[in-house]
């Protein structure tokens, strides 16, 4: 194995354009640290969740479509705790519900860090709907050894009981390490 140490690598010639290109994704090439977008996950719920009505209520995204370091607890706390320091870009969608037409009030999906409010998306219907998929994204500074996140949402409804439903995974919360952030 050998190593190459430079400070500089420039294009070849006078033409700007040209490309260099080190290793190859069709033999299995990978880029690694600062140059990949980890640790990421993503989570989605298994079944519909009934959150407390006008309450912030955990989601609890318990499956996992992909973790590339198991920093996402999917059966205990529903948090991701990253450690590794970083900018991330953190999303949640949130498919709320209610069991009858025209009683969805409000629905505010919430990002958490650290167990307090950090970002949200809020929709007021007016009486007009009984379904919204309300979609929050943040971008947030993570030290790498103690911050998390968590996915909050909070449902009033009029009649009936509000839903955060799982169809087809329509609510979903992820993150990844923003490269050279």
């Amino acid at each position: 194995m050998s190593t190459l140490k430079v400070s500089t690598i420039s294009p070849l010639g006078t033409d700007a354009t040209k490309t260099i290109t080190i290793g190859s994704a069709s033999n299995g090439d990978v880029a690694a640290g600062v140059f990949t977008n980890v640790p990421a996950f993503e989570a989605y719920l298994s079944a519909t969740q009934t959150p407390t009505n006008n309450s912030d209520t955990k989601i609890q995204f318990d499956t996992k479509r992909f973790d590339t370091d198991s920093y996402y607890d999917n059966s205990t706390n529903y948090r991701f705790t990253p450690l590794v320091a970083g900018r991330y870009l953190v999303y949640l969608k949130v498919y709320s519900y209610s069991q009858t037409a025209d009683s969805l009030n409000i629905t505010a999906a919430k990002i958490y860090l650290n167990g307090s409010e950090y970002a949200r998306s809020t929709f007021h219907p007016n009486g007009t709907a009984y379904e919204f998929t309300p979609v929050v994204v943040a971008n947030i500074d993570m030290n790498g050894s103690s911050d998390y996140v968590e996915a909050y949402v909070n449902m009033g409804v009029s009649t009936g009981n509000p839903l955060v439903w799982n169809e087809n995974n329509s609510s979903i919360f992820g993150a990844y390490r923003i490269i050279g952030a």
